[in-house]
């Protein structure tokens, strides 16, 4: 397909939906929004076409892509009164990139599928830069033959692209993402303050460890965001909440056991419960530091 023959579709334009929308429209393609709240200035005078609803986006797309919160709302888009499915005409493709539960993914793409369309699932992993930058990892789950069709349009998004397996496989992958971050958080958290309470310098606990087989993105990153005390959001304690919710219920339905997962999940909700789920997720150090009476840039 040329740029120039993509009429593309972009629901959801907040904090990830707009850069990543923005992206796909820099490159030529021609592009129909809509969302809650007002359409960034950037995307409105670019060129973007405004609809009043999911269903106008749908029929004047080829291909709608989704980028909202949680479940409740991919459900709204795709099937609420003035939903997605509602605008759908055979050959069409929905492609969601929220990161919602793997087994509604499933319901939603089997109803999308029955008008004769067909459906992604392509949660990201990145955060604001990452959308900004379009150096996204996205996970995929889907029909090979329509991932190699959509996957011109991830490469204006993002870079680490991977088809994971069939629908729904692509939110596991993402909530597997998240158990590991959660855990990392928490794992670096413990290290930092432990070190710090030991009396030695954290930051210099950091780079030693920043050198050897502890090293991780999130040492790097987030034990710096936890020893300049820096918690400004990146990524909201709540979205992560909602991602390790999404892991513990899944599990659940499962019969698989988180053990760890559930303790992050406590903690977060202990960071929540002291007006912080607007904090970064790095923040989580903050509950630990609560129970030790102890920060990582006081004296010891």
């Amino acid at each position: 397909m040329s740029n120039n023959a993509n009429k593309i579709g972009f629901i959801g334009l907040g904090i990830m939906g707009a850069p990543m929308a923005l992206n796909l429209m820099r490159a030529g393609n021609k592009l129909f929004t809509h969302t809650h709240g007002k359409t960034p200035d950037i995307l409105a005078e670019g060129g973007a076409t405004l609809c009043t609803t999911n269903k106008g986006v749908a029929e004047r797309s080829d291909i709608i892509f989704i980028m909202v919160p949680d479940t409740p709302q991919v459900q709204e888009v795709l099937f609420g009164e003035s939903g997605v499915v509602h605008g759908l005409k055979p050959g069409k493709i929905v492609v969601d990139m929220s990161s919602i539960s793997p087994i509604a993914t499933k319901e939603f793409a089997a109803k999308v599928r029955a008008k004769g369309c067909e459906y992604l699932d392509a949660p990201v992993s990145g955060g604001e830069v990452g959308a900004k930058n379009a150096t996204l990892s996205i996970m995929v789950g889907g029909n090979q033959e329509i991932f190699d069709q959509v996957k011109p349009l991830f490469e204006y998004m993002g870079k680490n692209i991977t088809l994971v397996g069939a629908v729904g496989d692509g939110q596991t992958a993402k909530v597997a993402n998240q158990i590991i971050v959660a855990l990392n958080i928490e794992a670096v958290s413990e290290a930092l303050l432990f070190a710090a309470k030991a009396g030695a310098n954290p930051a210099k606990v950091r780079e030693a460890l920043m050198g050897g087989f502890a090293s991780s993105k999130i040492l790097e990153v987030h034990g710096d965001r936890m020893i300049k005390r820096t918690f400004d959001p990146g990524f909201r304690i709540e979205l992560h909440q909602k991602d390790l919710n999404l892991a513990l219920s899944t599990a659940r339905a499962l019969g698989v056991a988180l053990p760890n997962t559930a303790t992050a999940q406590e903690l977060f909700n202990s960071c929540a419960a002291h007006g912080g789920k607007a904090w970064d997720h790095s923040a989580m150090v903050r509950a630990l530091e609560k129970m030790s009476n102890f920060e990582i840039g006081q004296q010891a």
